[in-house]
């Protein structure tokens, strides 16, 4: 065999202080435009166009000490690092923005590995333990401990089912992802590397995951087999010292193997030959497969790297050639094909089979689904292709073909003589907060806010477990065997409700109902369903609700009696409970020709019988409902295919507002909605392709701000413009609970929460007014400063365009004020004889009209001679207004003059051109807001209580709010 020689470039310094050989690093991106490389005597990372190699590296310092281990995620969007410093820090790839500091050790980190999805990083080294980070939030999932010495060596199987590890002495683990047990542990396979840290003991899966590759003590490598953990064969060849590193290529035909011999050799895995080999100057620690072409990458122990091209014979099948599709193990249940395939699709079917398994008609083998038993998880398919999308793309290449049970054609490949349009489907029922069915794995009937009901199919029946975010607001629910093969389920403070879909000779579906807590045995209760199936269940404050197949919905108390039946007007599509109310999502029509869903909303409140809303529900154009509830607070809210959550709105007369939307996030993420309270989004955050989140590791919640999608203002104050919007939302949704409130209720929490709202409010209107006077939109900050609630709030908005040096936009602003002001006043006054006139008879019955509105002397009366308890106006917030504006009067209407401008409301301008010397000058508006104070008879302990008044009553005019110093 000829030896041959490659040329390698200086990448890092990688001699440490006393002179040791130090350990390096090298990998590839998923697309082959980048190396890169890192030693542990150097804390830089570098990061090497593989197109322009000559062009110098990106470098990336933010370790303190050497690196030690580096990972790529398998869609090549992150960067992990470990290193001397005992730190895990993540970047973004390929730009290399430093992210965050994943996790610390207490000693040096010596292996990294992502899982399949990216969502699981492992990393392990000289400490105790191997942690498995949950990379969305940063949390620690689980802690694996079996192993003696420093873990040098780590990696996922592709199936995401196992972990295998290795270290200094040889021994390899197998662990088990979803218990966290170990499987297999084999002792002293592997060569002992001792305390020389330039050396790591490594192992390596087959692409198919059915091999693991192990260093042998024969200067070769073993192969053992992926669930037994026997030696299946080994590779010998010429290797005369220990292998330290191993890869295989990506269609895991070859192999490619370092030596403390100074040579890579490459080995042809079927025929157990080695078939090429290089020879080096120093010790090769590190090799990576080019993902895509004929090539290798290589690194020594100096720093030095290099890409060995042609690795593999021409005449030889190339190393990715035939690599295993991994994306047929996903989540959703779908073997993923591409554009190219959709084209040359098997007329054995048509495109419209794929979300109409219950026909029982074949389907096309290149897009083989995993079949479902029950009609319910055959619903989850349907909407698991649907979120992919891949209808739509498949079609504008393509018309769909109709087939035809009875055409030999379709055993043949035969192409069907008829065609037509593929008519879209409705979309089926689906419980919020349930995942799909996977077969052989725990999966959720329900995660919301409080808590979660998970469950795993084993040997014919089921176990389901539920369990509470928070220990303190649940008890502890011992876990259950589930006979009836549940696959829905919904959960609250009270209980959880639990169905299934029909089953069995006499095609029943059961309902079942489980309390926490109860004064009586025996207060479970289930009901049979003969000749229906329920679709989706709800719960709510001593009610439980199942709506099925025949459009009725079934009213239970939480003791099991049966309250109501009611027939729906559409197929449902899912429903929620909170407290009182059941909101209800059925079909309005079939689908439009441009594939929107026709669907209606309605809320019930079981209490009272009675239907307080119902109306279309809006959606994303091409998009389906994907979750629906309510938030916290009790707001109604949905989230749709497209990524957009919507809140309703009384403003309008009930509308919907979009507070989120996914497009405007990170494009490698699909967030599934777990609820919302009145500020932030609660939500899973997955990877794509995954739609769903995996029971193990435990989802972590990731809470997202709210959002309006407004268009680019050409002020560049998105953000500002974004918290006046939710400001004014918050501010509608306080003010509508206060009216709810009613007569005699105390609204002093509420008030408290309005009036600090308004106080947030100013402070960003006043913002977005600086915004304004500095991109020169002046009408646009004359329309903010009119929204202001406080009076403080103007006076300070005309302070700042007077600093801002825009006298015509002061003078606006001081003319905006006084007429508010003066405007003020009348609407006091009116008010105050208004109430006067109401209440007269039972002040005196001597006084005439005329005398009531005109004389002085009246306007002085104390505010406790006239009663403002009467039954026509009962309520608080009426009962402080009258009493400020009556004290008002005592303070501002002392002089005749001022009386009898106010009477004579149409002579008020003529007025103000009297009192202009008052009004004209803005260096004196205190003189406007006190209007002959001096004079006036009423004592100063009256105008701090009405001040004090002012701040928490709720006037029609927010204006009228003061703030005391």
């Amino acid at each position: 065999m000829k030896v041959r020689s490659l040329k390698l470039r200086e990448a890092h310094k990688a001699t440490s202080s006393n002179g040791r050989r130090s350990f390096c690093s090298v990998l590839w991106d998923q697309q082959a435009y980048h190396v890169v490389t890192a030693s542990s005597a150097d804390p830089t990372i570098a990061i090497h166009d593989s197109l322009l190699p000559s062009s110098p590296p990106k470098l990336l310092q933010h370790h303190r000490d050497g690196v030690t281990a580096l990972a790529l995620s398998p869609n090549s969007t992150c960067l992990a690092s470990g290193s001397e410093d005992h730190s895990v820090k993540l970047y973004k790839f390929p730009g290399g923005e430093f992210q965050t500091n994943i996790t610390r050790f207490t000693l040096p980190i010596r292996a990294l590995a992502f899982n399949k999805s990216g969502t699981l990083l492992a990393a392990a080294g000289d400490d105790e333990g191997i942690k498995l980070i949950n990379t969305v939030d940063g949390s620690i999932s689980r802690v694996l401990k079996g192993h003696k010495g420093s873990v040098t060596g780590l990696a996922f199987d592709p199936h995401s089912e196992y972990l295998a590890s290795i270290d200094s002495t040889g021994t390899v683990i197998y662990w088990e992802l979803q218990s966290g047990t170990t499987l297999h542990t084999l002792k002293g396979i592997a060569p002992n590397s001792g305390f020389d840290r330039s050396i790591m003991n490594v192992l390596s899966w087959s692409p198919d995951g059915n091999k693991l590759a192990v260093p042998g003590l024969r200067n070769d490598v073993v192969v053992y087999d992926r669930d037994t953990a026997e030696k299946l064969f080994s590779l010998r060849g010429d290797h005369t010292q220990p292998i330290c590193f191993l890869a295989w290529s990506p269609n895991g035909k070859y192999m490619a193997t370092s030596g403390l011999d100074m040579q890579v050799l490459i080995w042809d895995v079927d025929q157990k030959q080695d078939i090429d080999r290089h020879k080096f100057d120093e010790r090769i620690c590190c090799l990576a497969w080019k993902p895509i072409g004929n090539a290798l990458a290589v690194i020594d122990c100096t720093g030095k790297y290099g890409v060995w091209e042609s690795v593999t014979p021409s005449s030889m099948k190339s190393p990715t050639e035939d690599v295993p599709n991994q994306k047929l193990n996903n989540s959703n249940g779908l073997l993923l094909f591409d554009e190219e395939e959709g084209e040359e699709l098997s007329t054995s079917g048509s495109l419209s089979d794929l979300g109409e398994d219950s026909h029982g008609e074949s389907e096309p083998p290149s897009r083989k689904r995993l079949h479902k038993h029950s009609a319910y998880d055959n619903d989850l398919e349907e909407d698991g292709f649907d979120d992919l999308s891949l209808l739509p793309k498949v079609e504008s290449h393509k018309k769909a073909r109709r087939k035809h049970s009875e055409s030999a054609d379709n055993g043949k490949g035969g192409v069907s003589s008829k065609l037509t349009s593929v008519r879209p489907k409705m979309q089926v029922a689906f419980q919020p907060g349930a995942t799909p069915l996977q077969p052989g794995k725990r999966r959720f009937l329900c995660y919301n806010m409080l808590g979660a009901i998970t469950t795993i199919e084993h040997d014919g029946f089921s176990h389901i477990e539920i369990d509470f975010h928070d220990t303190s607001r649940g008890p502890r629910v011992p876990s259950m065997n589930d006979h009836f093969g549940f696959t829905m389920a919904s959960l609250n403070e009270n209980g959880s409700v639990f169905a299934n879909p029909s089953k069995g000779e006499k095609n029943m579906s059961t309902l079942m109902y489980r309390p926490f807590r109860s004064w009586a045995n025996n207060s479970e209760w289930s009901m049979r369903l003969e000749g229906e199936e329920v679709k989706v269940v709800a719960l709510g404050t001593a009610w439980v609700a199942a709506i099925t197949s025949l459009n009725f919905l079934r009213i239970f108390t939480d003791g099991g009696l049966q309250r109501h039946v009611l027939s729906l007007d559409g197929p449902v599509v899912t429903a929620s409970g909170f407290m009182d109310e059941l909101a209800i999502v059925t079909h309005a029509s079939e689908c439009l020709p441009s594939d929107e869903q026709m669907l209606e909303y309605r809320v019930l409140n079981i209490t009272n019988g009675s239907q307080p809303l119902r109306g279309r529900l809006p959606l994303t154009p091409g998009s389906h409902l994907t979750w629906f509830g309510f938030s916290e607070e009790g707001q109604l809210s949905s989230y749709d295919s497209k990524g957009v959550l919507r809140v309703f709105t009384s403003q309008y007369g009930g509308s919907w507002l979009p507070l989120f939307s996914a497009s405007k996030e990170k494009s490698d993420e699909n967030y599934w909605v777990v609820g919302l309270n009145a500020s932030k989004l609660f939500c899973i955050v997955c990877k794509s392709p995954d739609l769903y989140p995996q029971v193990i590791p435990k989802p972590v919640l990731t809470p997202l701000n709210f959002s309006f999608p407004l268009a680019s203002s050409d002020l560049g104050a998105d953000a500002l413009e974004n918290e006046f919007m939710l400001n004014n939302m918050h501010l509608v949704q306080v003010q509508k609970q206060i009216e709810v409130a009613g007569a005699g209720l105390d609204t002093t929490s509420l008030d408290d929460e309005a009036f600090n709202t308004e106080a947030a409010q100013d402070r960003c209107i006043l913002k977005l007014i600086a915004s304004c006077c500095n991109g020169d939109k002046l009408v646009r900050a004359t329309e903010l400063v009119k929204l202001l609630s406080l009076e403080k709030s103007v006076r300070g908005a005309i302070k700042l365009v007077t600093v801002l040096k825009l006298p015509n936009l002061a003078e606006r602003f001081n003319n905006i004020l006084e007429e508010r002001l003066l405007n003020e006043s009348k609407r006091a006054f009116e008010t105050t004889l208004l109430n006067s006139n109401c209440n007269a008879s039972s002040i005196t019955n001597d006084i005439a009209p005329s005398k009531t509105i005109f004389s002085t002397e009246q306007s002085k009366l104390p505010g406790n001679d006239i009663p403002l308890s009467s039954s026509k106006l009962s309520a608080p917030l009426f009962t402080k207004k009258a009493k400020i504006q009556e004290a008002k009067v005592g303070i501002e209407k002392t002089e005749e003059k001022q009386a009898a401008m106010v009477a004579d409301l149409g002579k008020v301008k003529t007025t103000e051109g009297k009192n202009g010397a008052k009004l004209n000058n803005a260096g004196d508006m205190k003189k406007v807001g006190e209007t002959s104070q001096p004079q006036s008879p009423a004592p100063s302990n009256d105008q701090e209580k009405v001040k004090k008044a002012e701040v928490t009553r709720r006037a029609s005019n927010p204006f009228m709010k003061k703030l005391i110093k």
